[in-house]
């Protein structure tokens, strides 16, 4: 899997994941249930997921939407 935003905000995440499924990308958003060890204070953030053979059509989809500046490197 790669990741390809990591984050605190579930809106920005929402989002992101709305538009991989739209474009029939699976996804998964990890570390959801730390949120619930942390009391959902929003501390530790949670990361967008995508298989490592589609992460390019998924970082050009979410470059499109604005979220470019939300993208973690490439490595």
């Amino acid at each position: 899997m790669h990741e390809l935003i990591r984050a605190n905000d579930p809106v920005l995440l929402s989002f992101a994941e709305s538009l991989m499924k739209d474009a029939g990308i699976a996804c998964f958003i990890a570390d959801q249930g730390m949120s619930v060890l942390e009391g959902s204070l929003g501390m530790l953030p949670r990361r967008l997921l995508v298989d490592e053979k589609m992460a390019d059509q998924a970082r050009r989809i979410l470059i499109d939407a604005g979220l470019g500046d939300e993208l973690r490197e490439r490595k």
